[in-house]
């Protein structure tokens, strides 16, 4: 069988997710495996429709296509992203319709199964038959067992082509794929709210288009109307005390190509190349209210969006906008995408900062025109009360992951965020609080003993909650707590 790997990682040859194929290659030699490079070679694969009708063409002579990419900041790098808007700018998704596809991913589990319920999705709006995942993470491949579950996910993957097999969808099929008429963009209907912004430092951060170039047609870019409107809306509530930038703007020369050359120091490889850095610490880091906009191009914000994520990893994995209150202003079917809400709820957690709310314009014009006055209002509250909510698990669960890695294994690599993360506090092991270990230690032991073991259980639903009934207790009205 014919097999094409879409290899989603800037490195190409020399990236770790490359040797995952290489294995099955050799491991499978009765199967013609093509890789073809579509990250690495994303800018070409743009101005050169020769190239991109080359790949389309090994696709659909394919028998089966491996979409093979490692993670970048919860998702695919951009120079995937971008590839994956082309297929249906340039309308090849047929190319892709009927063929069997699975997805395999190399990364330290952070925020896999994102991006791999993301990838599913994608594959199922190009009628792929989806197979099925591997997630494997980056130091798999040395081991014998962890090879074998690679070399038995493939084995399921080629059999499932050989017998035709059909494989129900799981993604929700968006609006954009019915027929029928487009939705309406967004116009406002009612007079602004003012919120005064109160001295605070706000921007906007927008990648809507207004040129007439070919990215800029209906099909290619939906919902640059409805951006448009919404972020002069917010404008207006805060009677134009807010930076407005847009992506396009930015002198940005190209996505992340994981060299991971700022582990050491947080030096780019970018440095001194282009102006996103210094946008990013003289614009954003100064703020105290940042809004996201962006309108949705197949499943995600925009490849420019991912891009614009995937190139703050300067910072590696330090928050480096901790106490911002942030917003995300999203143009298309929001509420149809949880996963596309999730990876930005974990990064505002991860970066320890306040993500108040998201609003879209799938909704009826009178109530965008209040969820938006209510949120140049809200955003200053919070920022005046320095309010973060509590992490939930997206928060705690991924700051966990890194911390172990970075001290693990990865803090020859990323030596800034081991210094960093010493710096912090982030090196919370359990077992290096002594003191509630002996307390713990002392505790199991008498709880244990004749006698006490029943007399404890009994107590248990009444003395758990002893300590919080005291704090309950010392709230002040109007207050946070007594002192």
């Amino acid at each position: 069988m014919k097999i094409v790997v879409l290899n989603g990682s800037p490195k190409g040859d020399v990236s770790v997710t490359r040797q995952y194929v290489l294995y099955l290659e050799k491991a499978f030699p009765q199967h013609q495996f093509v890789v073809l490079h579509v990250a690495q070679q994303s800018r070409k694969l743009e101005r050169d429709a020769a190239a991109f009708d080359a790949v389309i063409r090994e696709v659909r002579s394919a028998d089966g296509v491996i979409w093979a990419f490692p993670l970048y900041i919860l998702l695919v790098c951009s120079q995937y992203k971008r590839f994956i808007e082309l297929i249906t700018e340039r309308g090849a998704q047929s190319a892709f319709s009927g063929k069997h596809a699975v997805t395999l991913s190399t990364s330290i589990n952070y925020y896999d199964s994102n991006a791999h319920v993301y990838m599913r999705s994608v594959c199922e709006d190009l009628g792929m038959r989806f197979v099925g995942i591997h997630s494997a993470n980056m130091h798999d491949l040395m081991k014998p067992e962890e090879r074998r579950r690679l070399h038995l996910f493939a084995e399921d993957f080629f059999t499932s082509i050989e017998r035709g097999l059909e494989f129900p969808r799981l993604s929700a099929v968006l609006p954009s794929a019915l027929p029928g008429e487009p939705p309406r963009p967004y116009r406002p209907v009612s007079p602004v709210r003012p919120a005064d912004a109160r001295g605070r430092k706000i921007v906007i951060l927008t990648d809507a288009r207004t040129d007439a170039g070919p990215d800029a047609r209906p099909e290619a870019r939906p919902g640059q109307e409805s951006l448009q409107a919404m972020t002069a809306r917010l404008v207006s509530a805060w009677g134009g005390d807010a930076r407005v930038v847009n992506l396009h703007d930015i002198d940005i020369k190209g996505g992340c190509q994981g060299c991971l050359r700022c582990g050491a120091a947080y030096q780019c490889a970018y440095t001194g190349k282009d102006g996103f850095i210094d946008f990013y610490n003289s614009v954003l880091v100064p703020a105290d209210i940042i809004v996201f906009a962006g309108a949705i191009v197949a499943r995600q914000l925009s490849w420019k969006w991912k891009e614009f994520f995937d190139r703050s990893f300067f910072n590696t994995h330090t928050p480096s906008l901790v106490g911002k209150q942030f917003a995300f202003m999203v143009a298309g079917p929001l509420s149809q995408l949880p996963e596309l809400r999730q990876t930005y709820e974990a990064w505002t957690e991860l970066q320890q900062s306040n993500l108040v709310t998201f609003v879209s314009d799938e909704t009826a014009p009178t109530v965008l025109d209040a969820a938006l006055d209510q949120l140049a209002e809200r955003l200053v509250r919070f920022a005046e009360a320095a309010y973060i909510r509590p992490r939930t698990f997206l928060g705690v669960a991924g700051m966990k992951i890194f911390r172990d890695d970075i001290w693990s294994s990865l803090k020859v690599v990323f030596r800034a965020d081991h210094k960093a993360y010493k710096r912090l506090g982030f090196y919370d092991f359990p077992q290096r609080r002594v003191g509630r270990r002996t307390l713990m230690g002392l505790a199991w032991f008498i709880t244990g003993l004749p006698g006490i073991k029943s007399k404890f259980r009994s107590m248990m639903r009444t003395q758990m909650i002893v300590p919080m009934h005291r704090a309950a207790l010392a709230a002040t009205p109007g207050g946070s707590s007594r002192r």
